[in-house]
């Protein structure tokens, strides 16, 4: 059975969708999710009975291109305020191991995967190489540490997925580390990302400043202007 991805997007004028993503992810079971921001002032009721129609509409397109391509493909329409919060709960809802953040790309040769603390390897191999095309010639594993006393942990966790990486069926060539110092740890990605294709991260722990700035995955994609994979860590 294949895993199943989250695909959202914001209604009624959602971003396009580029053909090498719709391509990648068609190997999966996929839910294209259509969020349709309701103003504060006005009930969801009245929102959706104007507005569904159209923008199921909408959705069915996007949903056709996967259709097309023979992945097994479901539609979530939610009207509501708070965008986070309803992905999260249609990706538990709908059993989505990951959830994708798309963004126009003509072909991913790099990808950057950010790890955290703990080595944690299940799922991950898969994720990343949905994103490997034949042009795909560097796989990064990142860590940052606070300082060089913790800098032989982050070599070990970035050695330790490397090698089940490799083990998983990764060409030992493609597969490169790097561990960097630094204090913000959001500010270093997002950095670093700007020099890559695609990046695949396990999902970040929420943030007070989520609601005003974006959350991570959010500010990678708009900064880099890349497609961000985010695997959930409680699947």
């Amino acid at each position: 059975m294949a895993e199943k991805v989250l695909i959202p997007f914001e209604l009624p004028d959602p971003e396009p969708l580029s053909e090498v993503l719709v391509e990648d992810f068609s190997t999966l079971d996929v839910v294209v999710m259509g969020h349709y921001g309701v103003p504060e002032q006005t009930p969801r009721d009245v929102a959706r009975e104007q507005f569904e129609d159209e923008a199921q509409e909408t959705l069915d397109g996007i949903a056709a291109r996967f259709v097309e391509k023979g992945a097994n493909t479901k539609t979530r329409l939610v009207f509501g305020k708070e965008r986070a919060a309803s992905i999260d709960r249609i990706a538990v809802e709908e059993g989505c191991a990951a959830q994708l953040d798309p963004a126009p790309t003509e072909g991913i040769e790099k990808i950057l995967v950010p790890l955290p603390n703990i080595a944690e390897f299940s799922r991950l191999p898969e994720f990343v190489r949905v994103l490997c095309e034949e042009t795909t010639n560097k796989i990064t594993l990142f860590h940052i540490v606070e300082g060089e006393k913790d800098r032989e942990w982050g070599e070990a966790i970035v050695e330790e997925t490397r090698e089940g990486m490799v083990e998983s069926g990764f060409d030992p060539k493609e597969v490169d580390t790097l561990v960097i110092e630094g204090e913000e740890h959001d500010d270093e990605i997002i950095r670093v990302a700007d020099d890559y294709d695609a990046v695949v991260m396990y999902e970040a722990e929420p943030r007070r400043g989520d609601r005003i700035f974006g959350t991570l995955p959010d500010r990678i994609r708009k900064k880099t202007g890349d497609p961000v994979v985010i695997v959930r860590r409680d699947y």
